[in-house]
């Protein structure tokens, strides 16, 4: 008996075995239970996959496998994120077109996923740089736009400069770009969006019918970000609390504690922060507000992080009592939330 494993002797053998079989292919109808598990869609890179990627996909395939041999019809699929600017500027940087790096690159992965032995359905492959399958996500983004559920937009945005495109907060790691390390730069940039917050209700609401963990599901209230409160105006002024015709609008979800208001806070994205901050504060309320532009909105709303503020020079009258108060930006109040303010 061989005591040493050689794998290059019987994976082959075994995985063309699997392939023949059509061993890991979904059932479109069948009575058998279902079992439905999505890996994230890699982004198809002249790399190939890395320790990062068999993190992620190893532990789903274990768990497929599993509920395989359990009986389940398991919907196991895989796809390539291989649409847009960063598949463009890698094939700039190849010297080379994406309608041939792309291919390429698919191929590589594909063929390591197969060397790993990950069962995955190949028959349900997506490729969301094939015409035949963004035709559907256009499809669906006009239909959206139709009934009022899509808008353009002006707001922050996490830029990257080398890639020349914008990441999600999860895609910044330390205030750098996670592909490339470059320092990424907040951007007001115009943008679509989708009105997901007219359905916060309902999303809510529906995360009881599902038997998740609960800490994922407090991901999902948090994501979804429903807050109750009132906004109210407050009118700008002077030191000696001489009114300048200027006003913002404050979201609470304390009104309760607006009678004790001892400052008031602006994020530092807000519009009017640079018109209002006077001549001695304004150094260091731009080398603020350029701190908090290298920051993602989640190290901002960070409960482990010390909060701080800088002071604005300005001042808001309280409209419950007309007591004056000072006016402070602060990284953990964001644009996004309420009324930035």
């Amino acid at each position: 008996m061989e005591e040493k494993y050689q794998p290059q002797q019987i994976e082959q053998k075994w995985q063309k075995r699997w392939q023949e079989a059509q061993l890991f292919r979904a059932e479109d109808f069948s009575p058998k239970p279902k079992l439905y598990a999505l890996d994230f869609f890699p982004y198809p890179s002249g790399d190939g996959l890395s320790v990062g990627h068999c993190r992620n996909y190893i532990p789903t395939d274990a768990f497929c496998r599993y509920k395989h041999m359990k009986g389940f019809n398991v919907l196991h699929p895989m796809g390539w994120d291989a649409f847009g600017l960063p598949a463009e500027n890698e094939a700039i940087r190849k010297r080379s077109h994406p309608s041939k790096t792309v291919p390429r690159y698919i191929a590589n992965y594909k063929r390591q996923m197969n060397m790993i032995g990950i069962s995955y359905d190949w028959s349900r492959e997506i490729n969301s740089s094939s015409p035949d399958y963004y035709k559907w996500t256009q499809w669906f983004f006009l239909l959206l736009y139709k009934r009022g559920l899509a808008y353009r937009s002006t707001a922050p945005a996490n830029w990257c400069p080398s890639c020349k495109t914008v990441l999600a907060n999860e895609e910044v790691e330390g205030g750098a770009c996670w592909r490339c390390g470059s320092i990424v730069e907040k951007r007001d940039l115009p943008q679509w969006f989708f009105k997901i917050t007219e359905y916060a209700e309902r999303l809510l609401n529906d995360l009881d019918l599902i038997n998740w963990p609960e800490g994922i599901k407090m991901m999902q209230r948090n994501w979804i970000g429903r807050s109750e409160g009132v906004e109210f105006e407050m009118q700008i002024a002077d030191a000696q609390g001489k009114p300048s015709g200027k006003s913002f609008r404050v979201f609470t979800t304390r009104v309760d504690t607006t009678f004790g208001m001892s400052f008031a806070v602006l994020a530092p994205e807000h519009p009017l922060v640079l018109e209002i901050t006077t001549s001695d504060r304004r150094a260091e309320v731009e080398a603020y507000i350029a701190r908090s532009q290298r920051e993602t909105e989640i190290e901002r709303l960070s409960t482990e992080r010390v909060r701080d503020g800088v002071f604005t020079g300005a001042y808001a009258i309280n409209p419950v009592n007309g007591q004056l108060v000072p006016i402070f930006i602060a990284d953990y109040v964001l644009m996004g939330y309420g009324t930035g303010a």
